[in-house]
């Protein structure tokens, strides 16, 4: 799933410090993109962030292009007559909200990027769902800083997953390899890792460093993930190696429950350690994932979590299944066996 744009206004407030309080709410909250006043570019000494300049409904400074009102079907005819002309246009709809947003994304055909203007949670999940696709983007326009926590975390929320248990075939020493430790800027709890596996049809719930034992103390952002080539599960729905993954890319973190969040990459680390390759299967197929042999590195399991080097045969553990190959990390639909 891509994530969506997230742009805030903070042009309407009159008193400027009003102003200054309502980006600091959005930027706390994640957002980079701002629509302000000419004359506030004072702001961008704030923080890293992006300001577009609406001076009377004309956009400039980060982005070129519009903001129109519809509230009517003569105003809907004019933005209309703005798609694949303008960069980007600002959209707010009043009550008349589905149809105009439905009639800008066909019209616009991808050359138009269209911004949602939403006020609550419940705005900006359905402008992202209108035509199956939604809005490039919402921008955040309310009055208070308060209700940009909710809102944000609503575009931000990822899909849930279905993971469902595997049988533990057999756990095998192999030669030592090169593994990946994942150290995220988030801390994760018991139950919560990342989805890795050999094949892309099958990725185990890897837990977090998240519970404590009496040898090391517990590191709630780490995963460690695996061998370098195996596969994880990012945001988007892609994959990628975990030998590809970088400081600043985002994660995918997986639950028990299926429930998802994504974070950042604080730092990877490759490091030569014993490993051991984990085979189990489900419904006739045989998966496989390698791990480092470390009382640390969990698998998580219907009720709990288990150490890689006390898994058995007849074990079950949670994995994520999905059908077709991938190509470049994105899914194809072909039937590929991996071993």
């Amino acid at each position: 799933m891509k994530m969506k744009e997230i742009w805030m206004r903070v042009d309407a407030p009159d008193d400027i410090e009003k102003r200054k309080k309502l980006l600091l709410s959005g930027l706390e909250n994640g957002i980079d993109t701002f629509i302000v006043r000419p004359g506030d570019e004072q702001f961008s000494t704030l923080g890293k962030i992006r300001l577009v300049v609406n001076k009377d409904g004309v956009l400039s400074g980060g982005a070129k292009g519009r903001v129109v009102s519809i509230t009517t079907p003569k105003e809907q005819e004019a933005a209309l007559a703005l798609c694949k002309k303008e960069e980007v246009l600002v959209v707010s709809t009043g009550e008349w909200s589905i149809i105009p947003y439905e009639n800008l994304i066909a019209a616009s055909a991808g050359k138009t990027k269209i911004m949602a203007c939403v006020s609550s949670s419940e705005d900006a999940e359905l402008s992202q769902n209108i035509l199956e696709k939604g809005t490039d983007g919402i921008v955040v326009d309310v009055k208070t800083g308060s209700a940009v926590k909710d809102i944000v975390k609503g575009v931000k929320r990822t899909p849930d997953v279905s993971l469902v248990p595997i049988k533990v075939v057999s756990v095998r020493n192999i030669q030592t390899g090169d593994r990946i430790c994942i150290d995220t800027c988030s801390n994760m709890v018991p139950g919560e890792g990342m989805l890795i596996g050999s094949q892309s049809s099958c990725f185990f719930l890897v837990q977090s460093e998240s519970e404590e034992n009496g040898y090391v103390a517990a590191r709630p952002f780490r995963v460690n993930a695996g061998a370098v080539h195996a596969y994880i599960m990012l945001p988007d729905g892609k994959t990628k190696y975990l030998s590809e993954l970088r400081a600043g890319d985002d994660v995918l973190l997986v639950n028990r429950g299926g429930t998802t969040q994504v974070a950042s990459i604080g730092r990877c680390k490759a490091e030569f350690r014993p490993m051991l390759l984990v085979t189990a299967t489900h419904d006739g197929e045989e998966y496989t994932t390698i791990l480092q042999n470390a009382e640390t590195v969990k698998l998580v399991t219907p009720k709990g979590s288990v150490s890689v080097n006390a898994l058995k045969k007849g074990d079950e553990v949670l994995a994520y299944l999905i059908e077709g190959g991938r190509h470049f990390g994105m899914a194809v639909k072909e039937k590929i066996k991996e071993n």
